[in-house]
């Protein structure tokens, strides 16, 4: 089955984190609407296995693994490898279950920020320079509903995706002039195996928001792909939540 259509025909788009969750829906949608996909992680045998699905539907799709968890180097590799890009979503991330302030360990905070604030911040700088000199493209960042929202013990994380969007907004001020669009997306709890293993903690939520359920990882990734496209021409800046309603009540 070829492409069924062509919204991202021959643009070459980077989605880290798309190995597994998330970041699979994101790079099978940008596939199937024509784009050339570098599908990223640390695991080499997800990665090609998403890669053999994505070829299967008659899509384009290569795989570059990575750790952005390990350091600068390694974030530059990535950049390189993967050449010049069209559209860079900055998909991954490290989630933690709630957990007290106090009980925070440095390690636990300085991994946390290694993959969901340095990694992004490093390889955006690395490749929307690039971008804005062949006349523009697009980065869509992941932050979360946790980062506009307060929540007990989600300290860590949601520190982490706040500074996600405040990235967002800033860099939309720096490359919006040369015509590289920056916006984020914010979900609430989306039903990857990783949440439904967390239902104890999920439930609750469910409970309070409009929608009373998760969101599919296609409605996240079917928000990535708007901001992503030409229909977002003129969105700079935008935190999109796709949540069920949560901020909102």
């Amino acid at each position: 089955m070829s492409p069924n259509n062509t919204r991202f025909s021959d643009r070459r788009a980077l989605v880290t984190g798309s190995t597994g969750g998330l970041g699979v829906a994101i790079a099978k949608a940008l596939a199937a609407e024509g784009a050339i996909v570098i599908v990223s992680g640390r695991d080499k045998a997800r990665g090609d296995a998403v890669v053999a699905d994505i070829r299967a539907r008659g899509g384009r799709a290569d795989f570059v693994a990575a750790d952005l968890g390990a350091g600068e180097a390694e974030v530059r590799r990535l950049a390189e490898a993967a050449g010049p890009v069209d559209i860079l979503v900055n998909n991954a991330g490290v989630w933690s279950l709630p957990l007290p302030t106090a009980e925070v360990s440095e390690e636990a905070l300085l991994a946390s920020y290694r993959t969901n604030v340095i990694a992004p911040f490093l390889l955006t700088a690395a490749l929307a320079p690039a971008m804005a000199r062949r006349g523009g493209g697009a980065v869509v960042n992941i932050g979360s509903i946790t980062g506009l929202i307060g929540g007990d013990k989600s300290a860590l994380y949601s520190s982490t995706k706040a500074a996600v969007h405040s990235l967002t907004k800033s860099w939309a001020a720096e490359y919006g002039p040369a015509g590289v669009r920056i916006n984020a997306v914010a979900p609430g709890p989306i039903a990857t195996d990783r949440a439904l293993e967390a239902a104890d903690h999920v439930g609750p939520v469910l409970a309070r928001i409009p929608s009373r359920r998760m969101s599919t990882p296609e409605e996240v990734a079917a928000a990535v792909l708007f901001l992503a496209g030409d229909d977002a021409a003129n969105i700079h800046g935008a935190v999109l939540s796709v949540d069920g309603g949560w901020a909102a009540v």
